[in-house]
């Protein structure tokens, strides 16, 4: 399929939210605002990494289009308001991509992926120069994500560890300090010193090219296999984990452990 094809596409799915949010239209879609959409939108993001991280082109292919159809219902929401279109929206993307690639749009040159973010970051100040640099990480990411990409964005102009070395130094002072804290019962002192600690794992994660929000989702799917393993073999006994000791449940789990590594 061609991009003008695939363009008509979207023109088509526009025209069809458009229906659908008309005087005669759809009565739960004309109800819709952007803020209502909201949790819809992010469900449907999460569905799409979801494929992503399963690695099915079935279901990314369908997810994708849900994901598109909450871009459709927005932007025909702002142009009813008189905002914007979503051929405003387009205009910008495109302009800012070939803008902060001039390597490729301009002036050619071979540089590294490095040199393009430094670009990019150099770039976007120019353009939005009473922003600060740490702007536009959403509160409302992950914290776990979040931490890397304000640790990212900081590092891109200069603050950051020279290696992984010195984060780790990093990750050990701050578990002295969250140590001591627990001896000293300080619980207040306790919740900052772990924040701190779960910030610098984030950045241990960036230096080692790991991202900590999937490593830890990956960590609680790996906890809720085996802790089934351990419900579905107390079933078989007639128990359930509330009636096991904790001696049981953690041979159960070890043996989880065996069987996941055969």
């Amino acid at each position: 399929m061609t991009a003008k094809n695939e363009g008509l596409l979207f023109e088509r799915l526009m025209e069809i939210v458009a229906i659908l949010r008309a005087t005669d239209g759809c009565p739960w879609d004309k109800e819709q605002t952007p803020k209502s959409i909201v949790p819809y939108l992010i469900e449907e993001t999460h569905e799409v990494v979801e494929a992503i991280e399963q690695d099915d082109s079935v279901q990314l292919c369908e997810e994708l289009g849900d994901l598109l159809l909450e871009v459709a219902l927005l932007a025909q929401m702002a142009k009813g308001q008189g905002a914007f279109t979503v051929s405003d929206s387009l205009q910008s993307i495109c302009d800012k991509m070939v803008r902060r690639h001039p390597h490729i749009f301009s002036d050619k040159v071979d540089i590294d992926s490095e040199a393009v973010k430094k670009n990019w970051s150099r770039i976007k100040a120019e353009e939005k120069p009473h922003r600060t640099t740490l702007d536009g990480v959403p509160k409302s990411l992950g914290a776990l994500h979040r931490a890397r990409r304000v640790a990212e964005k900081a590092a891109n102009v200069g603050f950051d560890w020279d290696g992984v070395d010195g984060v780790v130094e990093k990750v050990k002072e701050e578990w002295g300090e969250l140590s001591e804290c627990l001896e000293n019962r300080d619980q207040e002192g306790a919740e900052e010193e772990l924040g701190d600690l779960l910030f610098v794992l984030a950045c241990l994660g960036r230096h080692l090219k790991i991202d900590a929000e999937r490593s830890l989702h990956a960590t609680v799917d790996k906890f809720m296999r085996r802790f089934s393993h351990i419900e579905i073999e107390l079933q078989k006994k007639g128990q359930n984990p509330a009636d096991a000791t904790m001696d049981e449940m953690e041979a159960l789990w070890q043996a989880a452990k065996a069987i996941e590594r055969s």
